[in-house]
């Protein structure tokens, strides 16, 4: 009797045969137990997600970055030329991952800019159970590998609670990976399941995240092969690559060296010429025009310039590496004979490219969120040209490069209003399903059409109950129409898209928009809402949204404006919310807040806590104190707590028995203020107190060390951070993980006697309220 599946876990049904007394009775007989599994020929499936990657870099898309398995998979498979996201990371991940629209999950903006409304909660309500959940509860393995950035900020710490979290509500038996929106590619902050875990080497040893993401993926699916291989697997690979920090090693940079001596706008001349020859675009396509807000390359300082090159050059040594690393796992799914029978999902970004690295772009972006950016002069960045994409940089690409690689469209990441920011070309392999191979498909097709597409592959059902709790239907038709008929018509003819006042709205060919805001320029005036001017393009003649039409057709401008409200109104996106500091303070938004009050403990063995779990010591006074007892042997070493790590952070060590502070400003000077005389042996209370300034943001403060109460030494730290420390280094108690703040103890970070407790004080002379709402905002929508 086949299984009725639309009801999840699917119930179990009682025997009400026969019942012997003997076990030994010859007419003892029970139905044999059977492994739960989906229906027979399910595939397995691979969802590959890149970060930050616009439509016009891969070569794959016609752009200069060689990607040999993006093309691999694209001559045995099929290319979706109009595949589109949110303009945003966690957006995007939350509607591929539920099968929803982006606000009707609760994930309208980021996190980390969560409000009670309930199109931007953050909190994926229980109606709309994710993908994953629904195959494992239909007898698939499943695993996540990457990035995840779907869990609000006040449910990171050790504490939870879980459900947002991927082995949690997600629906993943295994997730390895980070929570954030970012990460660190040498010295990265990574979970398996909830709890935090080392890399097993470090960059000297050739370690690089994607090539870790991709050993764990490979190890988990020939695990899954080998013990179970008639179970199908789910496996949702989402390397933190290539969102900035920009880490590749050298030798996969210098690849691309003098590759883009031309500059950004002759590149994406050379691009439309390449996406015409390959046919990922239609032949009469326009290229968009340049905005003013973004300079012609002629018009970059002479002296920048082998900078900028440097950049691109970094970031397409970048690309390639990952689509190299995602090749070993196709690789691995051949040797296993699985490839054919893998339907397999290639988005090449979960947006388009990220124009969040300024003009100039950065070797530090930690400098451009604290709103330092002037410290990283032409002559800085000339000086550290060749360390971009190493260990020693937390480097991001110019405006100009960003904009470059989603050509032939207007716009970056962020803007949901145009294409730029929501066309991402992806890739459908899967050879046992679809009998065409190596063609185009041109229907319009959104990330939320994923899971349905899955669901019709396996054989199964929408489910309508999922743990006891009644399913709203997906909001996205599968394309698996679309997979042996290139004519098919369209059957995702309507969509909406809105990222923080972006809107846009495409119906049968049409698409209406309207940009309310610049992703790099935090202090532009914000027109409102009703005076934002809509532009109207016609897809089937224009490509590329070169041509508006607006004033040409008022009326059809106006009818697509009311039909853009209407689905606003359908998929919670009302109200639009377009404010910045407000939606950074937890308070005014109306979300929970884990870190509050003047006071926190903690306690030894506390790691990896995110900046959002400890409370803010930025811009105002504060004391940090230890009670501990130093070692039986040997002199004292090792770190008490540091907060942050290589470019920003300070921490409160013992280093040969000398209690130090250290406070790294940027990863451009340490302020190191020693004890004068030694901690002696025993247990002992010591403290540092910082008294800030005032007078504003980022001022500097005088520390005063102590020992039991006593005065030790004391000195100055001239400057502070005031906005972020790190997008992805923690706050750690009796060791430093990930890069450490400091130099000076490393080898000796792990803290060699006994901590009992570490109490932050902060003073009630906070100055954070003088932060540029602008610039709050630009720093929360850039760390994703």
């Amino acid at each position: 009797m086949a299984k009725r599946r639309e009801v999840l876990p699917i119930p179990d049904r009682q025997h009400l045969g026969l019942i012997t007394y003997d076990a030994k009775d010859p007419d003892t007989s029970f139905p044999p137990i059977e492994p739960l599994l989906p229906p027979e020929g399910a595939p397995n499936v691979l969802v590959i997600l890149l970060d930050d990657v616009g439509f016009g870099a891969s070569s794959a898309f016609g752009g200069p970055v060689h990607s040999p398995t993006a093309e691999r998979l694209q001559r045995n498979g099929l290319t979706y030329n109009r595949f589109h996201t949110t303009a945003l990371c966690a957006p995007t991940r939350a509607a591929l991952l539920s099968g929803r629209n982006h606000h009707s999950v609760g994930m309208g903006m980021i996190t980390e800019t969560a409000t009670a409304a309930p199109g931007s909660s953050g909190l994926r309500p229980n109606t709309k159970a994710a993908l994953a959940m629904t195959l494992k509860l239909n007898g698939y393995s499943t695993a996540q590998f990457g990035k995840c950035h779907e869990v609000p900020p006040w449910q990171t710490s050790p504490v939870g609670p879980f459900d947002a979290w991927p082995t949690g509500g997600g629906g993943f038996e295994h997730f390895y990976g980070f929570i954030g929106g970012e990460n660190n590619q040498y010295y990265p902050a990574l979970y398996e399941g909830i709890v935090p875990v080392e890399a097993d080497r470090g960059p000297d040893e050739g370690y690089h995240l994607t090539e870790d993401l991709a050993d764990h993926a490979i190890e988990w699916i020939r695990t899954q092969k080998a013990l179970a291989p008639d179970k199908p697997f789910f496996a949702y690979f989402a390397p933190g690559a290539t969102h900035a920090p920009h880490h590749v090693p050298p030798e996969w940079a210098d690849k691309y060296a003098g590759r883009f001596a031309d500059g950004w706008d002759a590149q994406r001349e050379s691009i439309l010429a390449e996406q015409k020859r390959r046919g990922v675009v239609p032949p009469d396509t326009e290229l968009s025009a340049r905005p003013d807000a973004i300079p012609a390359w002629d018009e970059m300082d002479e002296a920048l310039t082998p900078v900028l090159e440097r950049q691109m050059e970094v970031y397409a040594g970048f690309l390639e590496h990952t689509d190299f690393h995602i090749g070993r796992v196709v690789d691995a799914l051949e040797a296993l004979g699985a490839l054919d029978n893998t339907l397999v999902y290639y988005i090449i970004g979960d947006n388009g490219a990220s124009a969040e690295g300024t003009v100039n772009g950065a070797f530090n972006e930690m400098a451009n969120f604290n709103g330092l950016a002037a410290i990283e002069t032409p002559e800085f960045m000339a000086a550290m040209k060749e360390k971009l994409g190493t260990p020693e940089a937390y480097n991001h690409y110019s405006v100009g490069w960003a904009w470059a690689m989603c050509s032939p469209f207007q716009w970056t990441k962020q803007v949901a209003s145009h294409w730029g920011g929501t066309r991402n070309g992806t890739i459908v392999h899967w050879p046992a399903g679809i009998r065409s191979k190596g063609g185009v498909r041109s229907q319009f097709t959104h990330v939320i059409d994923v899971a349905a597409t899955v669901l019709e592959a396996a054989g199964l059902p929408e489910p309508t109950f999922v743990n006891g709790v009644q399913q709203s239907p997906l909001e996205g038709p599968s394309m698996m129409y679309t997979f042996d008929d290139p004519d098919a018509p369209e059957r995702h003819d309507l969509q909406y898209f809105e990222m923080a006042g972006n809107r846009g709205i495409y119906y049968k060919g049409w698409s209406a928009v309207t940009r309310h805001s610049t992703p790099w320029l935090p202090n532009e005036e914000l027109p409102a809402l009703d005076d934002d001017v809509w532009e109207l393009y016609d897809g089937t003649s224009d490509w590329s949204q070169a041509r508006d039409l607006a004033d040409e057709k008022p009326e059809l401008l106006a009818s697509l404006q009311r039909l853009w409200l209407i689905e606003a109104v359908k998929y919670n996106v009302l109200p639009i919310d377009d404010r910045r500091f407000e939606r950074l303070n937890a308070t005014i938004a109306g979300r929970p807040q884990l870190a509050t009050g003047p006071r926190q403990v903690l306690f030894p063995g506390m790691k990896r806590l995110s900046e959002h779990s400890v409370i803010d010591i930025k811009n105002r006074s504060f004391s940090v104190t230890a009670a501990l007892e130093t070692p039986k042997k040997g002199p004292t070493d090792g770190v008490v707590i540091a907060q942050g790590g290589r470019f920003g952070g300070w921490a409160l060590y013992v280093r040969e028995n000398c209690v130090k502070f250290v406070y790294n400003l940027l990863g451009m000077h340490e302020f190191v203020i020693d004890a004068t005389e030694d901690l002696p042996s025993g247990a002992h209370q010591i403290r540092a107190r910082f008294d800030y300034d005032g007078g504003g943001l980022a001022k500097g403060g005088d520390v005063t060390l102590y020992i039991d109460g006593r005065s030790v030494g004391a000195g100055r730290v001239d400057r502070t951070q005031p906005m972020i420390f790190s997008a992805d280094e923690t706050t750690d108690i009796g060791d430093d993980y990930g890069m450490p703040v400091s130099d000076d103890y490393v080898g000796h970070s792990k803290f060699n006697g006994r901590i009992d407790v570490v109490q932050i004080d902060v003073g009630d002379d906070d100055h954070s309220h003088l932060i540029d709402p602008a610039e709050v905002a630009r720093i929360a929508t850039s760390r994703q």
